[in-house]
């Protein structure tokens, strides 16, 4: 009797616990959650809307009257349009090479990450060396390093190199133009790895252990095993930290700024429309659709890859 009594008192605080989840999973799927989950997704994307609006305006209504009075009075123009992304005009915008800038640092700035991500998340998961686990720590720590503060060494790493009592071991690179564009991409894939390597190592992990003893048994390598087995069960953390990497970098104005600098033929979108911002702050109807250029890329990408990234959210959360 005595030895059934903590057995019974787990059991029911068990109960208690599930019952409680029960209740709150029940609140939060009842028509009421749901109700407020649509109210608050209007709200947000409703500035989004009036932005997608007024970039189709004519410049004397985007003045002089709200977005919402468009329904009242319609009047469309492609002209706003003109003006951002070919007009020969330096003040108007030209974004159309910006765009293509973007586009290159972007790209490159995703892949590397994720290339060199899974194959370390990979050794520290399923490979046995010494001081793995103190590698790993070591990764995990680096996420806590601001940004801030790795962009004056990182930027004096590029122009003079490293230097060891004297000796040059490294020289500078000494790259001008597009060849900066790789300046860009060794800082984001620097700036992004150790979360990288965290969150596909915890996909990684989790994988049966049954399933790769089972791999090596039919003779199977470590990189046969990453390639046919471990990529094609990580793609949803592949493709969840894809997006993250994308909107961060397509979105990044202080890293892109500094080490590609702000010309023409190395600025991205974020550069130019700063400056639009700052020097042409009246001309609405160009700021309005130069930011909707610049957050239509970033949509497709998501809504594209949207139920990778919830399946990246929520693998792992049950098992069995």
């Amino acid at each position: 009797m005595t030895t059934a009594t903590p057995t019974v008192g787990a059991g029911v605080q068990a109960t208690t616990k599930t019952s409680r989840a029960a209740r709150v999973r029940r609140r939060l799927n009842s028509r009421a959650a749901t109700l407020v989950s649509i109210v608050i997704a209007l709200l947000w994307t409703v500035p989004t809307f009036g932005l997608f609006i007024s970039s189709f305006r004519p410049e004397d209504q985007i003045k002089t009257t709200g977005w919402w009075t468009f329904f009242t009075d319609p009047q469309f123009t492609l002209e706003n349009y003109q003006e951002v992304l070919f007009s020969n005009s330096s003040s108007a915008g030209q974004l159309a090479s910006y765009f293509i800038n973007s586009l290159a640092i972007t790209i490159p700035s995703v892949l590397f990450p994720i290339a060199f991500a899974a194959l370390a998340a990979y050794a520290l998961a399923w490979i046995n060396f010494k001081g793995r686990d103190w590698l790993y720590i070591a990764i995990f720590a680096l996420q806590i390093v601001p940004l801030q503060m790795a962009l004056v060494p990182l930027l004096k790493f590029f122009s003079t190199g490293v230097t060891i009592a004297g000796l040059q071991v490294l020289p500078a690179w000494e790259l001008d133009g597009a060849q900066k564009f790789a300046q860009v991409w060794f800082a984001h894939t620097c700036f992004a790895l150790p979360f990288a390597v965290y969150l596909l190592h915890n996909f990684i992990s989790q994988l049966p252990r049954d399933l790769m003893e089972a791999a090596r048994v039919d003779g199977a390598t470590h990189p046969k095993i990453f390639r046919t087995i471990v990529l094609p069960l990580i793609t949803p953390a592949l493709a969840a930290f894809g997006i993250f990497q994308f909107l961060w970098v397509w979105n990044d104005l202080l890293v892109a700024l500094i080490f590609a600098g702000g010309t023409k033929e190395t600025a991205p979108l974020t550069v130019r429309l700063a400056e639009m911002a700052g020097t042409r702050g009246n001309e609405w109807q160009r700021l309005t659709s130069g930011a909707f250029v610049s957050i239509v890329v970033p949509l497709i990408v998501f809504l594209s890859l949207q139920r990778y990234f919830v399946r990246g959210l929520l693998a792992g959360s049950v098992k069995g």
